[in-house]
């Protein structure tokens, strides 16, 4: 079965929306990636100031491919002064977890 990882980013509130616009700004990035399977941006709503970043991919190796090789190149660009941005977040955590169940809707 799958694998999901989940980036923790811990966003000021005066940050949400620059987060926000980097992340739209980069839409479609990953979709073409081998293994991908699925991509989510979850906005706190109360309580937290952490967004999660929720990817699902086919197996461990495809989400170390893309780690290494599209996100790690995406992470050490800058803009065309050649500075990188003051990121958004303050704190990053990655979580990791193995599929062990799903369900989907049954069509009526």
């Amino acid at each position: 079965m799958s694998v999901v990882k989940i980036n923790v980013l811990t966003v000021p509130a005066e940050q949400r929306e620059t987060l926000e616009k980097r992340f739209a700004s980069r839409a479609h990035a990953v979709e073409g990636s081998d293994g991908f399977e699925w991509f989510e941006l979850l906005r706190p709503v109360e309580g937290t100031d952490n967004y999660l970043v929720y990817t699902r991919w086919r197996d461990e190796a495809s989400f170390q491919a893309w780690l290494e090789g599209p996100m790690k190149a995406a992470h050490q660009g800058g803009s065309e002064s050649g500075e990188r941005p003051r990121p958004a977040a303050s704190g990053s955590t990655l979580w990791s977890f193995e599929v062990v169940q799903q369900a989907a809707p049954t069509s009526a």
